[in-house]
């Protein structure tokens, strides 16, 4: 059931924002597409009172349970920058205004991949707290191993992120020119 609501939830959020986009652009109605835009929380606030009520109700805490929580965060750290995604990538290819999305090289891209460490930080609190309230919630009724274990590996990808990240900014690439030939 949980597997299922995470499915319709990520469905649901892409949804909403196509609709906002449409509804912006196309329909011209700006105060709808804020409200479809702002929305999406409100989605992840239904994926979490479904999971909570899983938990409570006996089901066995799985790594299903930890996917929401993690779904939760990276949706709430993630969510404005994807919409913000979106938006540009719809003026491009549907509205065919403004220049398509460049790639950042050199320390402009080291910047944004610290940036986007920093919003994983705050994805992996909030999954992190998220987690750590369906242990206390279960710990009772059902084995949260699954959701530890998941807390765990999150922990050592978000160190991999780290060092990812940090190393486009200490060593920059830089823009490689197309050489003609003579």
């Amino acid at each position: 059931m949980i597997t299922f609501l995470i499915i319709l939830a990520e469905i649901c959020f892409w949804i909403f924002i196509l609709a906002g986009l449409v509804t912006r652009y196309i329909l011209k109605k700006e105060k709808l597409s804020i409200w479809l835009l702002g929305s999406t929380p409100l989605i992840d606030l239904l994926l979490l009172v479904f999971t909570v009520i899983d938990l409570k109700s006996g089901g066995q805490a799985t790594f299903v349970h930890a996917l929401a929580a993690i779904y939760i965060g990276v949706s709430i750290a993630f969510g404005k920058q994807m919409i913000t995604w979106a938006d540009r990538q719809f003026k491009y290819y549907v509205l065919k205004i403004d220049e398509r999305p460049g790639k950042l090289y050199g320390v402009e891209r080291g910047k944004k991949e610290i940036e986007g460490f920093f919003r994983h930080v705050l994805a992996y609190l909030i999954g992190a707290a998220l987690l750590m309230g369906m242990h206390y919630l279960a710990r009772n009724s059902t084995d949260t191993e699954a959701l530890l274990g998941t807390l765990r590996t999150w922990s050592v990808v978000l160190g991999i992120d780290f060092l990812i990240s940090f190393s486009y900014y200490l060593f920059p690439n830089s823009k490689k020119e197309k050489v003609k030939k003579v």
